[in-house]
């Protein structure tokens, strides 16, 4: 009789049943480590304590509507700091939906937050997006008694490109062809779109930089087009064209081994802020990539993110 099929076979189940035990070695341990891991209670919280109002139009372009969410307490009648979150994405993907973890550290401190979408370069080619996100924010403070936020403590965030719409949706003053769309005026109530800070993680602050030369992205060239203009227009949606005097604090987090968005990005702006007298600081992740940094770095930037707002009297 050929034994070799049955030892195969014993030695087959020896295997299984290995992997059984070592299966339900994990699986125990996973609960161990489950019922030692208690939920944080501010994430009960935010979950308890938020309502969230979803795909509010804020205004419509090339056939399409803009569409934002507001997050807000619904224990919280009065006004409160408000942040203005836009997604990231290159300018040509992303969405609003997707980056909903991404201002979870402010719904924790109470605050309101609206969550922006805007035209992506496969449906409008820049300037398409910078128009959009001052139209919401021209949203905001037409809206703002509706809702209760407060107009003296608006922050704009975002990361990557949308770090670059937070910066230029702050910096733009009033009446520039950029807010035609929207257009406000005084004599019929509109309020000047001041922010009170930009919170900016990693976005573009000069946008011909990565459409020529040495730092050419694919991203930045597929939201230019093939538009003959694109220099001009590069420009005048680039966050360092509007470096001036009097500009709402801005704090940057970079990592300086970015290789989607150069540091340089960072440190170019940090120093015109500088030298035009502006409230601004650099936090620079040593080692840091595009985003997806350790832990502890997000903590330290953190750290830095709300001391910065506490000093400039937003934060508590």
């Amino acid at each position: 009789m050929d034994r070799r099929p049955l030892a195969k076979a014993r030695g087959n189940l020896k295997k299984m049943i290995k992997a059984t035990i070592l299966t339900c070695l994990l699986f125990l341990s996973a609960i161990i480590i489950s019922a030692q891991q208690a939920t944080t209670p501010s994430l009960l919280q935010i979950g308890d304590r938020y309502w969230m109002q979803p795909d509010v139009v804020y205004g419509s372009a090339n056939n399409t509507p803009l569409k934002l969410d507001i997050w807000y307490p619904r224990d919280s009648p009065n006004p409160t700091p408000t942040l203005v979150y836009i997604h990231g994405g290159g300018w040509i993907f992303g969405s609003k939906e997707g980056a909903v973890y991404q201002f979870l550290p402010y719904l924790e401190r109470g605050w309101r937050v609206v969550n922006v979408e805007y035209r992506m370069a496969g449906n409008s080619l820049a300037p398409g997006a910078v128009e959009d996100t001052r139209c919401a924010l021209r949203w905001l403070y037409k809206n703002a008694k509706q809702w209760n936020f407060d107009t003296s403590k608006i922050v704009l965030t975002g990361h990557s490109a949308g770090g670059h719409l937070s910066l230029i949706t702050g910096m733009l003053p009033d009446g520039t062809p950029l807010d035609n769309r929207c257009y406000g005026d005084a004599k019929y109530g509109d309020a000047p779109m001041k922010v009170a800070a930009i919170v900016n993680w990693y976005g573009i602050s000069d946008v011909n930089d990565l459409i020529e030369g040495p730092n050419v992205k694919n991203y930045a060239k597929m939201w230019m087009g093939s538009m003959p203009n694109a220099a001009e227009v590069a420009r005048s949606v680039s966050p360092l064209t509007y470096v001036r005097k009097d500009l709402p604090p801005v704090i940057t987090i970079h990592g300086d081994k970015d290789d989607v968005v150069p540091y340089t990005q960072a440190t170019r702006l940090h120093e015109v802020l500088e030298k035009a007298g502006d409230v601004n600081k650099l936090i620079t992740i040593k080692g840091g990539g595009h985003g997806m940094f350790a832990q502890s770095d997000y903590v330290k930037a953190y750290e830095e993110v709300w001391k910065f707002l506490k000093e400039n009297g937003i934060a508590n």
